[in-house]
């Protein structure tokens, strides 16, 4: 009895020992029979979905705009921050339709009298409030992370509709122009979340 315990220990503590027995070699060889569709169906499942990307429901007409490979680049810049710092899909979601009404997702640098203030960056923040150098905002990691940042401190903001979540971050003179892009950010995310 005492060496069928000592045996079940040893096996046990190797991984060998099952609840009725003991098994010796692998269980079963392992080959892959994944066909290409059953591939590409199981990465398909790794998107994340519409509920997870728009929770609340989209407010008001939607927006959409063609992208460049720039802005493509500035999506995937921003997934990758979004991640970076520990945040979801949502957090993504927000922070690309915020990108998308404030630049059209493009590294804007100082446009002169065009300007406001002294804004810049995908996300138009300002240097002069604290968001940082104009080589830091201007930077799509450090602009996004800056974003997250704030975001974080909006108590609640994962139960918000994206366009209360962005104002209270940007601080807008027109806080309800987040909204319209909500399924072209939520699209976004879908489609370079796992890429």
């Amino acid at each position: 009895m005492m060496n069928t315990i000592l045996r079940r220990s040893v096996l046990g503590f190797a991984g060998l020992a099952l609840s009725t027995g003991v098994v010796a070699g692998p269980l079963a060889t392992l080959t892959d029979t994944t066909t290409p569709a059953a591939a590409a169906a199981a990465v398909q499942a790794d998107k994340p979905d519409t509920g997870t990307l728009i929770p609340h429901g989209t407010q008001g007409t939607q927006s959409r705009i063609d992208l460049g490979d720039e802005q493509t680049g500035n999506v995937k810049a921003i997934i990758e921050a979004t991640k970076k710092a520990g945040m979801d899909e949502r957090a993504a979601v927000v922070a690309i339709a915020t990108s998308l009404q404030e630049s059209k997702l493009e590294n804007l640098g100082h446009l002169g009298e065009r300007n406001d203030h002294d804004s810049q960056g995908l996300f138009q923040q300002r240097p002069s409030s604290g968001w940082g150098s104009v080589e830091q905002i201007t930077d799509p990691e450090y602009s996004t992370t800056a974003f997250l940042n704030g975001l974080k401190q909006v108590e609640g903001w994962q139960e918000l509709p994206l366009t209360e979540a962005a104002q209270k971050v940007q601080v807008s003179a027109f806080p309800f122009h987040y909204a319209q892009w909500e399924t072209q950010a939520a699209d976004l995310v879908a489609e370079h979340w796992t890429s």
